[in-house]
């Protein structure tokens, strides 16, 4: 199947997704630039990261969560974007950090953008997937959503999901539902990994380069030390998050994850038995959908 009958199959298969539902939020009360604030700029409901040859820029998030769904809407750099790399993702603190990932690896122009997962528990990651995407992500904003509970997490684009991750912390595998996480968004160079493993540097005749993020949503639960471990995790009400609807993915978006996964992701960790020397980490073997 050529590229153009893939892109014309997917355009065909989401275009009758229910539209995303969009509540305002505003980043000036809710994140704050945390470097690079020379170039960078939080007004309202939009945040402006810029880099160039002198720095990069971030923000991230005045509170930290623990469980529900982060929400933003983000148009990436146009053009000639190799080398650079626009974060946005999930984070606690310290050495035995969690950390669940978004990474948006620039590309030379005419090629498409990688995007790149990961997923940390107590300090250790290695778990990742990529992606390309079915659409260009330079022309308008996209809606990229990062979906936690104590059963799954679920990465989102434009509601249709490309990942998940279930908790088997029963069986001896890592989870992250103990330690709160602050949201970061970031647009740093990293031309010595990010684009064909290095080999295509950042030309700086295309600086600056500059990210928009749009409509941060942050429908989630609040971190309040030890004592949110279990409030919320727990089956109340107010926890929208923990119902069953949520505690795994409908039969169409079993269908929309699979069309993903055959036809866009480029790698998985769960299938690159050369780089852990056949010792597969052990939640490649349990059922994540």
């Amino acid at each position: 199947m050529s590229k153009f009958e893939k892109m014309l199959i997917a355009l065909l298969f989401f275009a009758f997704l229910p539209s995303i539902i969009q509540v305002d939020a505003n980043f000036s009360k809710s994140m704050h630039l945390t470097w690079g604030v020379q170039h960078a700029s939080i007004l309202g409901e939009d945040l402006h990261l810029v880099l160039d040859k002198t720095s990069g820029s971030a923000a991230r998030s005045k509170r930290s969560f623990l469980f529900g769904s982060i929400e933003m809407q983000i148009k990436l750099v146009h053009g000639n974007s190799a080398g650079t790399v626009t974060a946005y993702y999930l984070s606690s603190a310290g050495s035995e950090h969690d950390e669940i990932d978004f990474e948006f690896l620039g590309n030379s122009t005419g090629q498409p953008y990688t995007v790149h997962t990961n997923l940390y528990t107590q300090g250790k990651g290695s778990r990742e997937q990529q992606f390309y995407l079915w659409f260009d992500p330079t022309a308008d904003f996209h809606n990229y959503t990062i979906h936690w509970n104590p059963t799954e997490i679920v990465w989102y684009v434009d509601d249709v999901p490309i990942r998940v991750f279930r908790n088997h912390e029963k069986e001896g595998i890592t989870y992250p539902n103990k330690q709160g996480m602050r949201v970061y968004t970031s647009l740093w160079n990293a031309d010595n990994w990010a684009t064909r493993g290095g080999l295509v540097k950042t030309d700086w005749n295309h600086a600056p380069f500059t990210v928009r993020f749009h409509h941060f949503r942050a429908r989630a639960c609040k971190w309040a030390g030890a004592k949110s471990i279990y409030q919320c995790a727990s089956n109340a009400p107010a926890n929208w998050w923990t119902s069953a609807r949520y505690k795994k993915l409908t039969q169409t978006q079993l269908g929309q994850l699979n069309w993903i996964r055959n036809n866009y992701m480029i790698y998985d960790y769960c299938t690159d038995t050369k780089r852990f020397n056949g010792q597969m980490p052990p939640e490649c073997f349990k059922p994540q959908f």
